[in-house]
């Protein structure tokens, strides 16, 4: 093998080696932010909404809900996180440039985390979170049947082994096609009055013809939209938040008295003491 090959496979392999480092490292990171946000939502949700559900249905629903409902904190905490990432990541690597377990620290790790964060934020906000809460409230198509009954109602005995299961799946996938139905004339409804919006306001053929540009242009501009209401209630909010955190944390810390004058008080005692001392 000529030295130019040797040379053109070396870079290959470095590259795929990356590649795979940079998998694993959005993998490892993902998992971790999904395990901790796991833990804080089953922290702060009320016991009754999940675990005291009769129905093997109504619970694998409202697990399926809470799985995507953790996905979507995850990347909503990955978004946050990802700036003060990508800052301490260049401090490091400027204060480290030659040590060689830092090295991962690179910009491809940092744009591709940007890239993954924006694709997931786009895809919780218009896809994710819609359908959780609608497959939470759907009840399945006329036809379909539930496997649960009422609560304190005995349930038959399937007639085969694997019956319950069957029918478990037929009502999830009952409600999954009516979310699914129900999602897609909400999309249509949005997109509709976007497009007369813009016509309205265009008034041209070329408003007119914009629709397709639904992928380059409408979902990135939603998403900014929403990033800057989000970042103007950040705003308003944060200096009521600091000044509640503030009263409340002054309520319940106790005032240190180390700086006070001793002899001042001690003399201040001693004149209330001749005042009443007068006085009777």
């Amino acid at each position: 093998m000529a030295p130019a090959e040797q040379d053109a496979l070396a870079v290959r392999e470095q590259l795929f080696h990356e590649r795979v480092r940079e998998c694993l490292i959005c993998t490892l990171l993902f998992a971790s932010l999904y395990i901790l946000c796991h833990f804080i939502i089953t922290h702060f949700k009320k016991h009754t909404d999940f675990a005291a559900v009769h129905d093997d249905e109504d619970a694998a629903v409202n697990r399926i809900a809470l799985g995507l409902c953790t996905f979507t904190l995850a990347v909503a905490l990955g978004a946050v996180l990802l700036l003060p990432f990508s800052i301490i990541s260049n401090e490091v690597l400027l204060s480290f440039p030659q040590n060689y377990y830092v090295q991962w620290l690179n910009g491809s790790l940092i744009h591709g985390l940007w890239n993954l964060v924006f694709l997931f934020s786009n895809l919780s906000l218009v896809f994710l979170m819609p359908f959780a809460y609608f497959f939470t409230e759907s009840e399945g198509f006329a036809g379909s049947k539930k496997v649960g009954g009422p609560v304190g109602v005995p349930r038959p005995v399937p007639p085969t082994p694997g019956s319950s299961l069957t029918l478990l799946l037929q009502g999830i996938m009952a409600r999954v096609y009516e979310t699914s139905v129900v999602l897609l004339l909400l999309t249509l409804l949005v997109l509709g009055m976007v497009w007369v919006a813009s016509a309205i306001v265009g008034n041209n053929a070329a408003s007119r013809q914009s629709l397709h540009d639904l992928w380059e242009y409408y979902l990135p501009y939603l998403y900014s939209c929403i990033s800057l209401f989000g970042v103007l209630l950040l705003l308003l909010c944060t200096p009521f938040g600091l000044s509640t955190m503030f009263t409340v944390t002054g309520k319940l810390l106790v005032k240190p008295r180390l700086l006070e004058d001793l002899d001042e008080q001690l003399s201040c005692t001693r004149l209330e003491e001749a005042s009443v001392s007068r006085r009777i």
